[in-house]
């Protein structure tokens, strides 16, 4: 399935502002918004999180797996798709990581 399909089988985000990842020392590694160019990464992180509890190796396999066409693009040029980077990085790390979710709530105006 392509990515634009996986998007349409995960949760709506509409109620998050960002979402951040957290590393084992409590640091925030990334944030991912809810704008455009982002929208899609932080469905793909959200939905991971709340499958996997935190984004583990296990948790970046699935991910690679709902970004579809675009992972062969992310590895053929590092540093275009920053969120599929970290998945591959995790999935190809010596030692098991994991990255905690932290959820930004929008409000209601």
């Amino acid at each position: 399935m392509s990515f634009a399909n996986n998007l349409k089988q995960l949760p709506k985000v509409s109620h998050l502002a960002a979402l951040q990842l957290v590393d084992a020392e409590g640091s925030v590694v990334a944030t991912i918004e809810n704008k455009p160019g982002q929208a899609g990464s932080l469905a793909v992180y959200n939905h991971l999180g709340q499958l996997f509890g935190a984004i583990t190796a296990d948790a970046a396999r699935k991910g690679l797996e709902l970004y579809a066409e675009h992972v062969e693009e992310a590895r053929a040029h590092p540093g275009r798709h920053p969120h599929i980077d970290r998945l591959l990085k995790l999935v190809e790390a010596p030692q098991p990581q994991t990255l905690r979710v932290k959820h930004q709530f929008a409000l209601d105006e």
